[in-house]
């Protein structure tokens, strides 16, 4: 008998005041059968549930008792439906998952918890590409994370032979499309690229968890670290304030707006470990954007420019 199933039909109760066996059914996708044996269970394990024979009977709480198991705040169901609704448009249990949850809420708040839940979709492919796939080793890394049991999989770093690997599994981040696995290891916390994994396996071992772990906060110092790796070289340069957010797109992190100038444009810092990289990313954009420095970004700029005078201009005639 699945716990999920009886909150369900507790939340339902609560919503409704009375419910029948075939009514939980339709709402839970289960046999009439199924649901009076739940319905029965409860009332076996002592919650205030008992059955009302007759016509316009039914299951219902004793005195009107309230198992309050969602506890939620109008706000709060807003709030939960606008974070959990895009995720329903993508995976088939959230969707079901809300729908039950919406059914379960108070009256007042359910018409705006479903307007929230509405709101946003997620189409995972860009324009003029296939849909992506999810990995499927995602699976067994959730299981492992969630039943708290190491890890074992074969990781090859660039370049090199995969070599088995034993972790303490502690969660998942997606990441521009590309997953990573944050873990325990002997030598501490590690980031593991799930594409370059293979033959994952949840084991028996119990896996260990700092019990101040949050997901979250982990990421951002890995985040904190890649990016410093990724700034040796900061270049100031001058651009429209209406291309701001194209240039902040192309840079992320690495760029940091300084002041908004008379002439409207806006004096921003950009960075990159070396000069070369930071002209690549420049050079797009000609006359449009000013660099006011450093000379080596500068030096690089005119030699990419030259390269391509030299093998795009037309000839004299």
């Amino acid at each position: 008998m699945r716990a999920d199933r009886l909150v369900a039909t507790l939340l339902l109760m609560q919503a409704r005041g009375r419910v029948t066996a075939s009514e939980l059914a339709d709402e839970l996708e289960i046999s009439v059968a199924t649901a009076r044996r739940d319905l029965e269970a409860l009332s076996a394990a002592g919650v205030p549930v008992y059955p009302q024979p007759g016509r316009g009977g039914g299951w219902s709480l004793i005195g009107g008792a309230r198992t309050d198991l969602s506890g939620l705040s109008a706000p709060e169901a807003q709030a939960l439906f606008l974070l959990a609704g895009p995720a329903a448009s993508v995976s088939p249990e959230v969707k079901s998952a809300l729908r039950k949850l919406v059914r379960a809420l108070p009256d007042t708040f359910r018409a705006d918890a479903q307007a929230a839940a509405d709101a946003v979709v997620i189409d995972q492919s860009r324009w003029g590409d296939r849909e992506k796939e999810r990995p499927e080793l995602l699976t067994v890394l959730q299981a492992g994370i969630v039943r708290r049991r190491k890890i074992r999989f074969g990781y090859a770093k660039r370049g090199a032979e995969p070599v088995e690997r034993v972790v303490d599994p502690w969660g998942l981040v997606d990441k521009d499309d590309v997953w990573y696995l944050i873990a325990g290891t002997e030598k501490g916390q590690r980031t593991f690229r799930v594409d370059r994994m293979s033959g994952a396996e949840v084991s028996d071992l119990p896996a260990g968890r700092p019990d101040d772990f949050e997901l979250s906060r982990a990421w951002e110092q890995v985040v904190d670290r890649v990016e410093q790796r990724r700034s040796g070289l900061d270049a100031t340069v001058l651009i429209a304030e209406r291309h701001l957010p194209i240039l902040q797109d192309h840079f992320g992190r690495q760029s940091t707006v300084e002041e908004t100038l008379d002439d409207g444009r806006v004096r921003v810092t950009v960075s990159a470990p070396v000069a070369w990289m930071i002209a690549q990313q420049l050079a797009g954009w000609g006359s449009t954007i000013e660099v006011l420095g450093p000379p080596s970004v500068q030096e690089e700029l005119a030699r990419i420019g030259a390269e391509l005078v030299e093998r795009y201009a037309a000839p004299v005639r």
